[in-house]
């Protein structure tokens, strides 16, 4: 599977990925994936940012408001129709470009940093994104990024629940099958039942790879890992919002932060 592949897969998703999200039904990230990706990332305020595989805009955004002026690239169309619609009602001096995670067309030490919410995991060749990154990233700039947890989120993952139903373990496996391009299909779990029967569900190619080869290729590129993050669920936010329960048992998402130095 190669990037147009990719491209048209998520221009299927992303009108419904739109909707839905905005609307709140995007648990994980609302409650506990963006909190915790926010928290650990050095202050921007001032510097020149890139989000790569922005979406509609909703994490663009909310590094803009610590200061950033930004940049937000999408390969889907109508994320950037959407997040453009969004800038033009509400400024905050962003601009949005559609264009491809894997050949980024900007000159060499463009950005101070980069951040990437949970895409680089969808991205075919990780490989050359991330020493494209290097190239437009400046000396000494960062850039962070969160993926599916490679060991706790492997191509095969259940959750195992006790009588209540409340997660109290989880069984992985297929942690070594590094898939190129393995369809998810799936939507958020909070949608309504009569609204997600009428819905077609996400289709999510996935490039999954072990932890260490995330290692070696971060290492190849020339980034230095400076952190890593494991974001759990504190009790109170479980209670608030149960789905994210889970994270409570073993991370679901995996933070990562490197530099160039």
């Amino acid at each position: 599977m190669d990037a147009s592949d990719v491209a048209a897969h998520w221009e299927s998703n992303a009108e419904i990925w739109t909707i839905y999200s905005r609307a709140g039904y995007d648990k994980y990230r609302d409650a506990l994936n963006t909190p915790a990706f926010l928290e650990l990332l050095p202050s921007v305020a001032g510097l020149t940012g890139l989000d790569l595989g922005c979406g509609e805009g909703t994490n663009t955004r909310a590094v803009a408001r610590l200061g950033a002026r930004m940049t937000g690239l999408d390969i889907a169309p109508t994320f950037i129709r959407y997040a453009r619609e969004t800038e033009a009602q509400d400024p905050l001096g962003i601009d949005y470009v559609l264009g491809d995670g894997q050949s980024i067309d900007v000159p060499e030490a463009s950005f101070d940093f980069v951040t990437a919410f949970m895409s680089m995991m969808d991205m075919a060749d990780q490989r050359q994104v991330l020493m494209g990154i290097h190239r437009i990233l400046k000396p000494g700039g960062f850039l962070q990024f969160s993926v599916l947890h490679p060991c706790f989120v492997p191509p095969t993952r259940r959750n195992i629940r006790d009588q209540n139903g409340e997660a109290v373990a989880v069984q992985v496996a297929d942690y070594f099958d590094e898939t190129d391009g393995r369809i998810e299909r799936w939507l958020f779990s909070e949608i309504p039942a009569e609204e997600r029967a009428r819905l077609t569900p996400f289709s999510v190619p996935r490039f999954h790879r072990t932890l260490t080869s995330w290692v070696s290729m971060i290492v190849e590129a020339g980034l230095m890992i400076e952190a890593f993050g494991e974001p759990m669920a504190s009790q109170e936010v479980a209670l608030a919002e149960p789905v994210v329960a889970d994270t409570r048992v073993a991370p679901i998402f995996l933070h990562i932060r490197v530099r160039k130095t």
